[in-house]
């Protein structure tokens, strides 16, 4: 769904990924560097405030731009649109969406301006879906609360200034034992720890959060105490078309590549797009790519006029997640040897794309999702 305004801000992210982050993507990748002074500038474009209002210093853009600011910029490199997603979707959206007017007004115009890049902490090494069981706790201490645990594979752990922070409140399995807190860069006892080695998605940065006693004023609570998962099944809502945009972004990258590399390579006398085999390829990529549009225009449609999508957003990400997958591995197989080579771009989206079947719920939670959604009466 797209108007004339779309198309502008479409083509600004475009412009922008082509000339900041196409001729840097490779060095990023193979020394795993986070280049922070990029989100600064993705700030000055707007691109760190989606959907944030202008009156907070964001771009008060639409769910619609937003996912095609991240499906522009994945289309050049997965890595910097999983970033814009995770600062946009978790850690800004959380404390737009559930912080009082005092916490949005100290928070919000920072990170939305990129001056201030942020985390969102929910995983644990032994509570990834499971997180009603999650051992970092908050226990109240006057008009404080003391935070011990860890976190992982959490985005910008290292370089991220503040943090959207999970924690439990009540008893192992009971119902309403979630609270969450914001934790600021600086506090004593609040750290990071080891950044992961990882198959793709090499410069967006991903590592540990370390809490070891952490005091933090009541004020840094977002919402009430015991509500906290409930707000991260919300959020996590909308962070499911985030995913299915990156997604989409990595089909079209992948993709596109494998289309004009299919034109440009001859045998036997004709370009290989023409043989069937390939040609039947380009068609099945294409066709899904279209499904994946179609699905994520759906959620958005619903996220925008805020009806529920928990279902929506589920199919979107299930199905363009495992799409993304399917056609860069596709697009490595029509470039032959050169596509295992880090020469051509395809090498490397077949690595990124793996992530998008497993962050933010993996493949198989979608189902569940899906399944428990259609059943309902």
């Amino acid at each position: 769904m797209r108007n004339p305004e779309n198309e502008i801000i479409i083509q600004a992210a475009r412009e922008f990924a082509q000339r900041e982050i196409a001729p840097h993507v490779m060095d990023w990748d193979e020394n795993q560097s986070f280049p922070v002074a990029l989100f600064h500038q993705l700030g000055e474009m707007g691109f760190m405030g989606i959907l944030v209002p202008e009156e907070l210093g964001g771009a008060g853009l639409s769910y619609f731009d937003y996912v095609n600011i991240v499906d522009e910029i994945s289309q050049v490199d997965p890595s910097i649109g999983l970033s814009i997603a995770a600062h946009n979707s978790l850690c800004t959206n959380h404390i737009l969406c559930f912080g009082n007017q005092e916490q949005k007004e100290k928070w919000v115009p920072s990170l939305a301006t990129g001056k201030v890049i942020g985390a969102w902490g929910l995983t644990e090494h032994n509570t990834g879906s499971d997180a009603g069981g999650m051992g970092t706790t908050a226990v109240r201490d006057g008009d404080e609360w003391v935070i011990n645990g860890a976190k992982n594979f959490i985005t910008h752990a290292i370089s991220g200034d503040l943090a959207v922070v999970m924690t439990r409140t009540g008893e192992v399995g009971a119902s309403r034992n979630s609270t969450v807190f914001v934790l600021e860069k600086g506090m004593p006892g609040f750290t990071s720890g080891k950044k992961e080695n990882k198959l793709g998605m090499r410069a967006s940065e991903t590592a540990e959060l370390i809490m070891n006693n952490v005091r933090v004023p009541d004020s840094h609570r977002l919402g009430e105490v015991g509500e906290g998962f409930k707000q991260a099944l919300s959020i996590l809502d909308g962070g499911r078309i985030s995913i299915a945009a990156l997604s989409l972004g990595i089909s079209k990258g992948a993709y596109q590549a494998a289309l004009k590399y299919s034109k440009e390579r001859k045998q036997f006398g004709k370009s290989i797009c023409e043989f069937q085999a390939i040609n039947f390829k380009l068609a099945e990529m294409a066709t899904k790519i279209k499904a994946s549009e179609l699905l994520i225009d759906e959620a958005c449609r619903l996220k925008e006029n805020d009806e529920r999508m928990t279902m929506e957003g589920a199919m979107a990400k299930y199905y363009a997640s495992e799409a993304c997958v399917e056609i860069s591995t596709d697009a490595v197989q029509i470039f032959g040897g050169y596509g295992y080579t880090k020469d051509f771009p395809v090498e490397k989206f077949y690595r990124d794309s793996k992530l998008c079947t497993i962050g933010e719920g993996t493949t198989e939670i979608q189902k569940l999702i899906i399944g428990r959604e259609i059943i309902k009466d």
